[in-house]
Protein backbone atom coordinates (compact mmCIF):
# COMPACT_ATOMS: atom_id res chain seq x y z
CA UNK A 1 0.00 0.00 0.00
CA UNK A 2 0.74 3.84 -0.68
CA UNK A 3 1.27 6.00 2.07
CA UNK A 4 0.90 9.55 -0.07
CA UNK A 5 1.47 11.66 3.15
CA UNK A 6 4.83 10.17 3.19
CA UNK A 7 5.46 9.25 -0.22
CA UNK A 8 6.73 5.50 0.84
CA UNK A 9 5.24 2.31 -0.37
CA UNK A 10 4.42 -0.50 2.41
CA UNK A 11 4.61 -4.34 0.97
CA UNK A 12 4.81 -8.00 3.01
CA UNK A 13 6.82 -10.94 2.51
CA UNK A 14 4.93 -13.37 3.62
CA UNK A 15 7.26 -16.26 4.34
CA UNK A 16 9.77 -13.82 5.71
CA UNK A 17 7.98 -12.87 8.10
CA UNK A 18 8.74 -8.98 7.10
CA UNK A 19 7.22 -5.63 6.20
CA UNK A 20 9.30 -3.51 4.15
CA UNK A 21 8.58 0.20 3.20
CA UNK A 22 10.48 1.54 0.13
CA UNK A 23 10.48 5.43 -0.43
CA UNK A 24 11.48 5.78 -4.35
CA UNK A 25 12.81 9.54 -3.92
CA UNK A 26 15.92 8.10 -2.57
CA UNK A 27 15.53 4.96 -2.92
CA UNK A 28 15.55 3.67 0.62
CA UNK A 29 14.79 0.27 2.21
CA UNK A 30 14.23 -0.75 5.35
CA UNK A 31 12.25 -4.05 6.68
CA UNK A 32 11.20 -4.83 10.33
CA UNK A 33 10.18 -8.28 11.42
CA UNK A 34 6.98 -9.47 12.32
CA UNK A 35 8.22 -12.76 13.91
CA UNK A 36 5.09 -14.61 12.08
CA UNK A 37 3.66 -14.97 8.44
CA UNK A 38 2.29 -11.29 7.51
CA UNK A 39 -0.41 -11.08 5.09
CA UNK A 40 -1.23 -7.72 4.93
CA UNK A 41 -0.68 -4.21 6.16
CA UNK A 42 -2.36 -1.07 6.44
CA UNK A 43 -1.94 2.70 7.58
CA UNK A 44 -4.21 3.69 10.78
CA UNK A 45 -5.10 7.54 10.32
CA UNK A 46 -2.68 8.15 13.49
CA UNK A 47 0.40 7.04 11.00
CA UNK A 48 1.13 3.66 12.82
CA UNK A 49 0.49 0.25 10.87
CA UNK A 50 -1.81 -2.49 10.99
CA UNK A 51 -1.07 -5.53 9.94
CA UNK A 52 -3.27 -8.95 9.22
CA UNK A 53 -0.74 -12.09 10.49
CA UNK A 54 -0.68 -15.51 11.35
CA UNK A 55 -3.70 -16.26 13.42
CA UNK A 56 -4.77 -12.00 13.95
CA UNK A 57 -4.71 -8.37 13.70
CA UNK A 58 -1.71 -6.53 15.27
CA UNK A 59 -1.02 -2.60 15.53
CA UNK A 60 2.75 -1.25 15.30
CA UNK A 61 4.70 1.64 15.03
CA UNK A 62 5.27 2.10 11.48
CA UNK A 63 9.15 1.25 12.12
CA UNK A 64 7.97 -2.15 13.52
CA UNK A 65 7.86 -1.32 17.70
CA UNK A 66 5.65 -1.85 19.97
CA UNK A 67 3.77 -4.65 17.70
CA UNK A 68 0.55 -5.22 19.96
CA UNK A 69 -2.25 -7.97 19.19
CA UNK A 70 -5.12 -6.17 18.47
CA UNK A 71 -8.93 -6.81 18.10
CA UNK A 72 -11.26 -10.07 19.51
CA UNK A 73 -10.55 -12.56 16.68
CA UNK A 74 -7.94 -15.56 17.10
CA UNK A 75 -8.17 -17.58 13.98
CA UNK A 76 -6.86 -21.40 14.22
CA UNK A 77 -3.14 -20.57 12.77
CA UNK A 78 -2.46 -24.34 12.41
CA UNK A 79 -5.00 -24.53 9.68
CA UNK A 80 -4.91 -21.44 8.15
CA UNK A 81 -3.34 -17.98 8.43
CA UNK A 82 -3.98 -14.40 7.14
CA UNK A 83 -3.08 -13.13 3.57
CA UNK A 84 -4.44 -10.63 1.76
CA UNK A 85 -6.81 -7.50 3.17
CA UNK A 86 -7.41 -3.49 2.43
CA UNK A 87 -9.21 -0.84 4.34
CA UNK A 88 -12.82 0.11 3.24
CA UNK A 89 -13.62 3.59 2.20
CA UNK A 90 -15.41 3.90 6.00
CA UNK A 91 -12.27 2.97 7.45
CA UNK A 92 -12.69 -1.01 8.58
CA UNK A 93 -9.82 -3.14 7.90
CA UNK A 94 -11.01 -6.10 5.74
CA UNK A 95 -8.53 -9.29 5.42
CA UNK A 96 -8.95 -12.67 4.86
CA UNK A 97 -7.44 -15.84 5.68
CA UNK A 98 -6.62 -19.30 3.39
CA UNK A 99 -6.16 -22.80 4.03
CA UNK A 100 -2.28 -23.76 4.72
CA UNK A 101 -2.22 -26.14 2.19
CA UNK A 102 -4.36 -24.31 -0.58
CA UNK A 103 -6.80 -27.09 -0.62
CA UNK A 104 -9.94 -26.93 1.67
CA UNK A 105 -12.27 -24.20 1.76
CA UNK A 106 -11.15 -23.35 5.65
CA UNK A 107 -10.56 -19.55 5.22
CA UNK A 108 -12.62 -16.54 5.87
CA UNK A 109 -12.74 -12.65 5.21
CA UNK A 110 -13.30 -10.62 8.26
CA UNK A 111 -13.99 -7.24 8.83
CA UNK A 112 -12.10 -5.53 11.68
CA UNK A 113 -13.62 -2.41 13.37
CA UNK A 114 -12.59 0.73 15.17
CA UNK A 115 -13.11 -0.58 18.63
CA UNK A 116 -11.79 -4.28 18.19
CA UNK A 117 -15.25 -5.97 17.20
CA UNK A 118 -14.82 -8.34 14.44
CA UNK A 119 -17.83 -9.42 11.72
CA UNK A 120 -17.37 -12.69 9.60
CA UNK A 121 -18.25 -11.31 5.99
CA UNK A 122 -17.46 -14.57 3.96
CA UNK A 123 -17.04 -17.96 4.31
CA UNK A 124 -15.69 -21.19 3.11
CA UNK A 125 -12.65 -19.45 1.13
CA UNK A 126 -9.79 -21.28 0.11
CA UNK A 127 -7.25 -18.58 -0.44
CA UNK A 128 -8.39 -15.37 0.23
CA UNK A 129 -6.96 -12.83 -1.77
CA UNK A 130 -7.27 -9.42 -3.72
CA UNK A 131 -9.87 -6.28 -2.96
CA UNK A 132 -10.97 -3.22 -4.01
CA UNK A 133 -14.23 -1.38 -3.88
CA UNK A 134 -16.25 0.76 -6.47
CA UNK A 135 -15.50 4.40 -6.46
CA UNK A 136 -18.96 4.90 -4.91
CA UNK A 137 -18.26 2.27 -2.21
CA UNK A 138 -20.88 0.49 -3.61
CA UNK A 139 -19.39 -2.68 -4.54
CA UNK A 140 -16.39 -4.79 -2.94
CA UNK A 141 -14.63 -6.83 -5.90
CA UNK A 142 -12.88 -10.17 -4.27
CA UNK A 143 -10.50 -12.45 -5.07
CA UNK A 144 -10.65 -16.09 -3.71
CA UNK A 145 -7.59 -17.52 -5.67
CA UNK A 146 -9.14 -21.18 -7.10
CA UNK A 147 -12.55 -19.80 -8.22
CA UNK A 148 -9.80 -18.14 -10.81
CA UNK A 149 -12.18 -14.69 -10.98
CA UNK A 150 -13.31 -11.53 -9.41
CA UNK A 151 -16.04 -11.89 -7.48
CA UNK A 152 -18.78 -8.74 -6.83
CA UNK A 153 -21.10 -8.04 -3.92
CA UNK A 154 -22.90 -5.25 -2.83
CA UNK A 155 -21.90 -4.05 0.24
CA UNK A 156 -24.19 -2.19 3.12
CA UNK A 157 -22.33 1.02 4.13
CA UNK A 158 -23.62 1.19 7.27
CA UNK A 159 -22.65 -2.29 8.44
CA UNK A 160 -19.99 -3.28 5.84
CA UNK A 161 -22.41 -6.46 5.37
CA UNK A 162 -22.02 -7.95 1.69
CA UNK A 163 -24.80 -9.50 -0.64
CA UNK A 164 -25.71 -10.38 -4.15
CA UNK A 165 -22.43 -12.33 -4.89
CA UNK A 166 -22.09 -12.56 -8.23
CA UNK A 167 -18.54 -13.52 -10.74
CA UNK A 168 -17.66 -9.91 -12.23
CA UNK A 169 -14.42 -11.51 -14.20
CA UNK A 170 -13.22 -14.71 -15.09
CA UNK A 171 -9.15 -15.70 -15.66
CA UNK A 172 -8.08 -18.76 -17.77
CA UNK A 173 -4.38 -18.12 -18.15
CA UNK A 174 -2.81 -17.51 -14.69
CA UNK A 175 -4.39 -17.35 -11.08
CA UNK A 176 -5.86 -14.41 -9.94
CA UNK A 177 -3.71 -12.78 -6.66
CA UNK A 178 -3.64 -8.96 -5.33
CA UNK A 179 -5.47 -6.39 -7.23
CA UNK A 180 -5.89 -2.37 -7.45
CA UNK A 181 -8.93 -0.47 -8.72
CA UNK A 182 -7.65 2.66 -11.09
CA UNK A 183 -9.32 6.16 -11.22
CA UNK A 184 -11.36 5.07 -14.17
CA UNK A 185 -13.29 1.71 -12.57
CA UNK A 186 -11.25 -0.72 -13.98
CA UNK A 187 -9.01 -3.58 -11.15
CA UNK A 188 -5.83 -4.23 -12.15
CA UNK A 189 -5.40 -7.43 -11.12
CA UNK A 190 -1.60 -9.53 -10.44
CA UNK A 191 -1.48 -13.51 -11.86
CA UNK A 192 0.41 -15.84 -10.14
CA UNK A 193 1.71 -18.29 -12.97
CA UNK A 194 1.13 -15.38 -15.57
CA UNK A 195 3.56 -13.39 -15.60
CA UNK A 196 1.41 -10.14 -15.70
CA UNK A 197 -0.91 -7.82 -14.21
CA UNK A 198 -3.79 -7.47 -16.18
CA UNK A 199 -5.88 -4.60 -16.54
CA UNK A 200 -9.91 -5.69 -16.60
CA UNK A 201 -13.24 -4.08 -16.26
CA UNK A 202 -15.87 -5.57 -13.67
CA UNK A 203 -18.77 -3.99 -15.11
CA UNK A 204 -18.48 -6.16 -18.14
CA UNK A 205 -15.82 -8.52 -17.35
CA UNK A 206 -13.50 -6.90 -20.42
CA UNK A 207 -9.95 -7.72 -20.35
CA UNK A 208 -8.13 -4.49 -21.84
CA UNK A 209 -4.84 -4.19 -21.49
CA UNK A 210 -1.39 -5.77 -19.57
CA UNK A 211 1.67 -5.34 -17.78
CA UNK A 212 3.90 -8.30 -18.58
CA UNK A 213 6.77 -8.73 -15.61
CA UNK A 214 9.72 -11.06 -15.87
CA UNK A 215 8.83 -13.26 -13.18
CA UNK A 216 5.77 -15.46 -13.23
CA UNK A 217 4.41 -15.23 -9.42
CA UNK A 218 3.24 -11.97 -9.62
CA UNK A 219 1.19 -11.24 -6.27
CA UNK A 220 0.09 -7.55 -5.96
CA UNK A 221 -0.16 -4.17 -7.30
CA UNK A 222 -0.82 -0.72 -5.74
CA UNK A 223 -1.28 3.03 -7.15
CA UNK A 224 1.90 5.07 -5.82
CA UNK A 225 3.78 7.88 -6.53
CA UNK A 226 3.38 12.04 -6.61
CA UNK A 227 0.60 11.53 -8.49
CA UNK A 228 -0.50 7.93 -8.12
CA UNK A 229 -0.34 6.92 -11.50
CA UNK A 230 3.27 4.79 -10.95
CA UNK A 231 1.81 0.95 -10.31
CA UNK A 232 3.79 -0.75 -7.91
CA UNK A 233 3.92 -4.47 -8.36
CA UNK A 234 5.06 -7.31 -6.15
CA UNK A 235 6.39 -10.99 -6.73
CA UNK A 236 7.13 -13.71 -4.92
CA UNK A 237 10.32 -15.56 -5.46
CA UNK A 238 9.85 -18.85 -2.85
CA UNK A 239 10.52 -21.89 -5.12
CA UNK A 240 11.44 -20.27 -8.61
CA UNK A 241 15.27 -19.90 -9.76
CA UNK A 242 14.14 -16.57 -12.20
CA UNK A 243 16.41 -14.19 -12.16
CA UNK A 244 14.14 -11.13 -11.07
CA UNK A 245 11.90 -13.92 -8.72
CA UNK A 246 10.35 -12.08 -5.57
CA UNK A 247 11.38 -8.19 -7.59
CA UNK A 248 9.54 -5.25 -6.66
CA UNK A 249 8.51 -3.50 -10.00
CA UNK A 250 6.92 -0.13 -10.96
CA UNK A 251 5.36 0.58 -14.14
CA UNK A 252 3.27 3.71 -15.45
CA UNK A 253 0.23 2.49 -17.30
CA UNK A 254 -1.17 6.17 -18.25
CA UNK A 255 -3.95 5.97 -15.68
CA UNK A 256 -3.78 7.12 -11.45
CA UNK A 257 -5.48 5.29 -8.63
CA UNK A 258 -7.12 6.50 -5.37
CA UNK A 259 -5.27 7.22 -2.19
CA UNK A 260 -5.77 3.93 0.06
CA UNK A 261 -8.17 4.14 2.90
CA UNK A 262 -6.85 4.51 6.09
CA UNK A 263 -8.05 2.54 9.36
CA UNK A 264 -10.45 4.75 11.52
CA UNK A 265 -9.45 4.01 15.43
CA UNK A 266 -11.37 5.60 18.05
CA UNK A 267 -8.50 7.28 19.49
CA UNK A 268 -5.45 7.29 17.35
CA UNK A 269 -2.42 6.49 19.27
Amino acid sequence: MWDEREQELFFVDITGERVHAFRPADRSHRSFSVARPVGAVVLHEGGGLVLAAHDGFFLAERHGGELARFGELEVDGKRVRFNDGKVDPWGRFVAGTMDWAEREPLGSLYMLAGDGTVTTLVEGVVISNGLAWAADGKTLYYIDTPRRSVDAFDVDPETGRLSNRRVAVTFEHGMPDGMAADDEGCLWVALWDGSRVERVDPRDGRHLDAVQLPTSHVTSAAFGGPGLDELYITSAGQGLSEPHAGDLFVARPGVSGPPASRFKLPTAP
